[in-house]
């Protein structure tokens, strides 16, 4: 590809392609990182982390998804929306930099649930390498352990919006909200969480490993998610999955 831009959210799939871009192609190869109320404040200091460890030029942009028309009702095809601003902006510090491809880290999983932003990368003819060569996840992950990244068992990313059923509103303070009863799951020991918001109601989805773990923490739980403005707390007996929000949807 002589030269690209990487959309790089510092998950399992990104990083594993910023790494092996900058193997290939050097500084031709720069990473961009779109920070926005939807992205956790964490992941954008693990990214910053590893960009700066591996040596790749790094750059951080600002990406407001809630300013975007239409985003904030949170429609079905929302992603489409998000990502098209994404990839436009990225294509611009491409053009900048004078970099001939803008990519992104969809791998080959991927096409087995509804994705709207594909439309936008297919639009805007967005590269998806592991995607090309037919890469899934779990290849990915083997791949991330034997060149020894960080990465490599790290929980599955999805922006924050994801915690909202479709048609619930979306807002800075709910973000908030969700990424700080996350935040205290993960504190607990919880590697895979999600803690889903319906209104009053928030369902945590856990692997069923962790069951007895929430369970045994139950009253700390109830405790701070209530502080965070939760009324009931419940847990998802069919545990957690990425896309759950999308089984609604019709097949």
């Amino acid at each position: 590809m002589r030269s690209c831009a990487i959309a790089y959210s510092g998950g399992v799939d990104s990083t594993f392609l910023v790494t092996v871009a900058f193997q290939e192609l050097g500084r031709r190869a720069l990473a961009v990182t779109a920070t926005s109320s939807t992205y956790p404040k964490k992941e954008l200091k693990e990214a910053e982390r590893y960009a700066k460890k591996l040596g790749i030029p790094h750059v951080i942009i600002h990406s407001e998804e809630l300013d975007i028309d239409g985003f904030a009702d949170n429609p079905p095809d929302r992603c489409y929306s998000c990502k098209k601003e994404l990839f436009q902006k990225i294509q611009q510090i491409a053009t900048k930099h004078r970099l001939a491809y803008v990519l992104d880290g969809s791998n080959a999983d991927d096409t087995r649930d509804y994705r709207p932003g594909a439309k936008a990368k297919d639009e805007l003819e967005v590269r998806s390498p592991l995607q090309d060569v037919g890469l899934t996840k779990q290849e990915i992950r083997e791949l991330s352990k034997s060149m020894h990244l960080d990465t490599a068992d790290k929980p599955a990313l999805a922006c924050l919006a994801s915690r909202f059923p479709y048609g619930t509103r979306i807002t800075r303070e709910r973000l908030k909200q969700v990424e700080a009863a996350e935040e205290f799951l993960v504190s607990l020991g919880a590697r895979s969480c999600r803690v889903r918001y319906h209104d009053a109601i928030a369902r945590i989805e856990v692997p069923s490993k962790d069951f007895r773990m929430i369970l045994q923490n139950a009253k700390e739980i109830v405790k701070r998610f209530k502080r965070l403005g939760f009324t009931y707390v419940t847990l998802d007996i069919e545990g957690y999955r990425t896309g759950s929000l999308n089984e609604v949807l019709p097949q």
